[in-house]
């Protein structure tokens, strides 16, 4: 029986493509989380440091009750949008730097 010839991967499916991919898709990651997290903790510092400010009426709410529950759900859904748009263009853009590279190779 004669040896098995190793098998020539795709560039798309090796250690190198995926690693980059990742890193690419933690640092959005990372970005994402601290856009929330901004908000999250920021409105509580805000109501902390400046009550008069965040007590300030603004179309019937105070401005804290405006943002906390009028624009953070729009906040979250706005964040995921670019979260998901911005990953699939980075799979896309690697998928087809992957691509090319299997072309020149062949």
């Amino acid at each position: 029986m004669s040896p098995i010839p190793p098998k020539e991967t795709d560039f798309i499916h090796s250690e190198e493509f995926l690693n980059g991919l990742m890193k690419r898709q933690l640092k959005l990651s990372i970005c994402c989380a601290s856009a929330f997290l901004l908000v999250l903790f920021g409105l509580p510092l805000l109501n902390y440091l400046a009550p008069d400010f965040m007590a300030q009426r603004v179309a019937g709410f105070t401005l804290s009750w405006l943002v906390l529950g009028v624009l953070f759900f729009p906040y979250v859904w706005i964040i995921a949008r670019i979260f998901i748009t911005r990953s699939m263009a980075l799979e896309n853009a690697e998928v087809g730097n992957a691509a090319e590279g299997n072309k020149r190779k062949n």
